[in-house]
């Protein structure tokens, strides 16, 4: 970080500091960054952008796209179960996969819309 990047000064607005100290005590933030932390990985992040395309998925499928193993896929799969980003259900022998809701889709859009934008202005 070069100087003109960082105060040159020490001071700081205390009431705005303790509103946002209480604030963030209060909400979920390690969840949350433990949830976004899963989609960080590739694979992982085009399986969310995959089911993005298609409300359903089973693990074949997904295997497919992204070329890796079904084995490979359950792994991320279940990574992705444990951290609320999809959801599955069986049928027969076979593992659907989707979005847990409508916020994962609008978290993934965002995040490649922003990341378009970036480049555009770099």
């Amino acid at each position: 970080m070069n100087k003109t990047e960082a105060c040159e000064i020490f001071c700081y607005d205390e009431e705005k500091v303790n509103r946002i100290q209480e604030d963030i005590e209060t909400v979920d933030i390690s969840g949350v960054s433990e949830m976004l932390k899963s989609i960080a990985d590739v694979n992982r992040a085009k399986i969310t952008y995959a089911l993005c395309q298609d409300e359903e998925l089973c693990v074949c499928d997904i295997a497919n796209i992204l070329g890796i193993t079904v084995a490979n896929a359950s792994h991320h799969l279940r990574t992705l179960y444990k951290q609320g980003v999809v959801t599955f259900r069986k049928e027969g022998k076979l593992a659907f996969y989707s979005l847990e809701d409508q916020h994962i889709k609008e978290i993934m859009i965002i995040a490649l819309t922003h990341r378009k934008e970036v480049m555009t202005n770099v």
